[in-house]
């Protein structure tokens, strides 16, 4: 047999978790790069983030009241309510000037320090602010007589600590915020900018070269011809790049030349950190990948995975640079791109798990196809009646892409059997995780 006829037919067949094993090692950690915080929504953190300082660096009152020694309302009551001097009133962003003595009390507002002395904050619901200390009540609200030298009238009491975050009470300092390859959105951001960070250190974003192949395909600009298609695969493949946090760039169709495609390619890997091709690593007379893994001066990873679609899913490597080659079909491409450029691109920008999220759910439709391989089907996820259910989005052919659009997670079903029956318990993968 010759090489090119082994390399064919004569494939060894690998897990989808070996060929991800394969991978791995290959993957390019991406340089640093710093970005505004306005601009860092999405982006993968390059370092781990540690508390420089506690959270919150003071005692903050959590609500809008009054400062007060437990030991003097320990007896308060709607009935019998307890008459406290006012001292002091502090707003947010200003620190107290007094500490809080005996029979004594100092307005808060919502976020601001607690004075020394105080050790709770009686919620202005719970208050009554009295002009001096024989005038009637005037009500909770903040009246003109709750500054310093009113008194207040406390209708309520709380044990100590209550409404006080006390220092260190969400941070301590040194502790770890966000480890390095942390997807950066909104709760990320408020913690980066908590502790300072104007400029953010995130990971280069991976630049992906994408080629399609086969000399039927056409620009999405031309006109169709007969026997000809408009090339859609790297459009979907550059939309999946974009959403895993790289930057595609979509490249000439490769013609059925293997001498033109192995030029093309090392092109590209000159240029680019990683390169996805579309199509050519089948068996067919013009898969033409296939010769040039047999010729060029790369090393072949995998030629064949145990996975329905997707088998003849290839990856190489050429001066340290891969070359994932996904087959041609777009359903298997989507999900080729699903199961090893998504979790490879995470990857280089260190992220630590970079696999999707694999859940339990109830099918929702009988499947009756078996397979020597494990299949992952295109799904569609509902809830009903607290309960997680899929089916397949659609047609279940590699070679329909309509349905695509419909997916948002890859359903697991393991090999051999008759295949399977609605309501029977299978594993999702997370398409969007």
């Amino acid at each position: 047999m010759s090489s090119e006829s082994k390399l064919k037919f004569g494939r060894d067949v690998i897990s989808v978790e070996d060929a991800r094993t394969r991978l791995y090692p290959h993957a390019a950690k991406m340089a640093i790069e710093y970005v505004p915080l306005t601009q860092a929504f999405g982006r993968r953190l390059a370092v781990d983030v540690y508390a420089d300082h506690p959270v919150p660096h003071f005692r903050r009152s959590g609500v809008d009241g009054y400062a007060v020694r437990t030991a003097d309302i320990r007896h308060a009551a709607p009935e019998s309510p307890v008459s406290l001097e006012v001292i002091e009133r502090i707003p947010s962003g200003t620190m107290p000037k007094l500490t809080v003595g005996a029979g004594q009390a100092a307005r808060i507002m919502t976020g601001a320090p607690v004075p020394d002395g105080a050790d709770c904050v009686v919620m202005l619901e719970m208050t009554d602010s009295l002009q001096d200390a024989g005038a009637g009540a005037v009500g909770g609200a903040d009246a003109a007589g709750s500054g310093a030298g009113t008194n207040v009238s406390i209708k309520k009491n709380l044990p100590t600590g209550s409404n006080i975050t006390p220092i260190a009470g969400e941070i301590t300092a040194g502790e770890l915020l966000l480890p390095r390859g942390s997807l950066l959105g909104p709760g990320e951001a408020a913690i980066l900018a908590t502790f300072g960070y104007s400029e953010v250190p995130v990971s280069r974003k991976p630049n992906v070269a994408i080629f399609s192949t086969g000399s039927e395909l056409l620009n999405v600009a031309d006109a169709l011809a007969p026997g000809r298609i408009r090339n859609s695969n790297s459009y979907m493949l550059a939309a999946q790049v974009e959403a895993a946090g790289g930057v595609p760039h979509i490249w000439p169709a490769l013609p059925d030349d293997a001498n033109q495609v192995q030029e093309a390619l090392k092109r590209a890997l000159t240029a680019a950190d990683l390169v996805i091709t579309s199509g050519g690593v089948s068996v067919g007379d013009y898969d033409v990948l296939v010769e040039v893994f047999g010729q060029w001066d790369g090393r072949l990873l995998f030629n064949k995975v145990a996975m329905r679609p997707g088998t003849p899913t290839s990856a190489a490597l050429w001066q340290d640079k891969l070359l994932l080659a996904l087959s041609g079909n777009p359903g298997a491409s989507y999900v080729g791109f699903e199961l090893f450029a998504k979790p490879l691109l995470k990857a280089m920008l260190g992220c630590a798990e970079p696999c999707a999220q694999t859940v339990s759910a109830y099918l929702d439709a009988d499947y009756g196809k078996a397979s020597a391989y494990p299949r992952y089907v295109r799904g569609t996820m509902r809830i009903r009646e607290g309960q997680l259910w899929v089916k397949p989005a659609g047609i279940d052919k590699s070679s329909v892409m309509v349905s695509i659009k419909d997916a948002d997670c890859l359903i697991r079903l393991p090999a051999g059997g008759q295949g399977f029956q609605r309501g029977e318990l299978v594993k999702i993968d997370l398409v969007h995780s």
